[in-house]
């Protein structure tokens, strides 16, 4: 990998492409160095130059992006961003693309295209840095994968001296992850029985995109998990997930938890934000909470991990070998923020393990 992002566009709008290219090629750590208005272009044109990024639509002629990504994945794998129109109606096809190995979702509205590229360079730019800091893996075909059933402050008001109800036998688990995350939680939930501590999970991804998310992971998990709504109450067996475009906070309803699902600002550039969701942890759990940092780009949730040690609870990361992404989990490690670093086949055993044992304690 060379200092510069060397990235290739490929969508068959010549209008996304111009876009999409400018925003890109705007930062000096990125070079759009090949543009493709489908696949077989783009396949032709990296014999003669290879990205270390693709960005790809997936409605495109001559041949679809899923089926591009997972030839790629099968023969040469490279990160994959998807830049993708995600309606409820077309979400599940965007999360094949995932389980095919894409390391990131854009999400592109049907119109008003050039005006949401331009407004959301941010957000397309880093994730492009971060697919590019992605470590991808051959697949021997995609169609083997199991289709199975600003800081927090901007939303945490000030604490006013309340403490978690530590009395309180409820424990819970507290989750959060980005790049390489949704199949991270795939196999971290899947292994998690049918009575398991409440679990809130926040997973950096775009609006529209959460709910199905969630319906993919309810479908093979023991437990139920479902997108978060305001005021739904956290109880044993049942994981939410933060919906895309919104932050989740964790309250109290008398001796029982709930979240609290309310607009705005990006914190840490994401909404939903881990730490958003980690500091309300903190405050309203405390002692009661075992909760895990998972992979991704940046340093989002490192200081609401810290703050849950602090708080009492067991705070763990996941380790550099098996994060597709050791950003965040790394940034909680250098604050102290974690325990240890842990693979990510052993996390469900240590959250379940620790959860027990902090139970045995009170």
């Amino acid at each position: 990998m060379t200092d510069v992002i060397k990235v290739m566009v490929v969508d068959d709008s010549a209008l996304v492409r111009k876009v999409l290219s400018e925003v890109l090629n705007s930062d000096p750590g990125i070079e759009v160095v090949a543009q493709a208005v489908d696949p077989v272009f783009a396949m032709e044109k990296m014999q003669k130059i290879m990205p270390d990024v693709i960005t790809l639509d997936i409605e495109m002629p001559r041949m679809d992006g899923i089926t591009f990504l997972q030839k790629l994945m099968a023969e040469n794998p490279l990160p994959v961003v998807i830049c993708s129109s995600l309606t409820r109606e077309n979400s599940e096809t965007s999360m094949r693309a995932l389980r095919a190995g894409a390391v990131e979702i854009i999400t592109k509205p049907e119109v008003g295209v050039k005006g949401f590229i331009n407004e959301s360079a941010i957000q397309i730019i880093d994730a492009v840095k971060a697919a590019a800091q992605a470590k991808v893996k051959m697949r021997k075909s995609a169609f083997m994968q199991t289709e199975e059933k600003r800081t927090a402050d901007v939303i945490l008001k000030k604490n006013n001296n309340s403490k978690a109800m530590s009395e309180t036998t409820d424990k819970i688990i507290a989750i959060g992850a980005s790049t390489g995350g949704t199949e991270a939680l795939r196999q971290v939930l899947s292994a998690m029985p049918a009575l398991s501590p409440g679990i809130v999970i926040v997973q950096h991804m775009p609006e529209k995109f959460t709910r199905s998310f969630a319906d993919n992971l309810n479908q093979m998990s023991a437990i139920e998990v479902r997108e978060a709504v305001s005021g739904d109450v956290l109880h044993n067996g049942l994981a939410l997930l933060a919906p895309g475009g919104k932050h989740m906070l964790l309250k109290r309803s008398g001796a029982k938890y709930c979240v609290e699902v309310v607009e705005g600002p990006l914190v840490n550039r994401h909404r939903p934000s881990v730490d958003v969701l980690f500091r309300s942890v903190a405050r309203y759990a405390g002692a009661n909470t075992v909760a895990c940092l998972m992979t991704g780009m940046g340093d989002d949730g490192a200081k609401g991990l810290k703050e849950i040690m602090d708080a009492g609870g067991r705070t763990f990361a996941q380790d550099e070998e098996t994060s597709v992404v050791f950003g965040m989990p790394r940034e909680a490690w250098k604050l102290g923020a974690a325990e240890k670093l842990v693979a990510l086949q052993d996390i469900a055993e240590l959250l379940l393990k620790t959860s027990i044992d902090i139970s045995k304690h009170k």
